[in-house]
């Protein structure tokens, strides 16, 4: 079975939706969370350059259609921190 796939909403790459992080805005609440629940979604890639084009021309906001919340910019560039690259954890010099 072919895998979803997903277009990063900064670089407009596609690729299957396991390869980008998820940000949803929830369909009861309107709240942004990430990774999970049922509403409306976009899709990002976990790299630096789509993170920062996306919080600096609001592309989260526009997809979701609601403001988006400094907190969840934060989580993600800590998940950026935190994230293994070839392997090994970077540490932030």
């Amino acid at each position: 079975m072919q895998p979803n796939y997903r277009r990063c909403i900064s670089c407009r790459k596609i690729a299957a939706k396991q390869e980008f992080w998820r940000i949803v805005r929830l369909y009861d609440s309107q709240v942004v969370v990430l990774d999970q629940g049922m509403g409306r979604s976009a899709y990002l890639c976990p790299q630096a350059a789509c993170l920062k084009q996306a919080e600096r021309k609001d592309r989260l906001g526009k997809a979701l259609k609601v403001p988006i919340p400094k907190a969840i910019y934060a989580q993600l560039w800590q998940r950026l921190q935190e994230q293994p690259r070839n392997g090994v954890l970077q540490r932030n010099e």
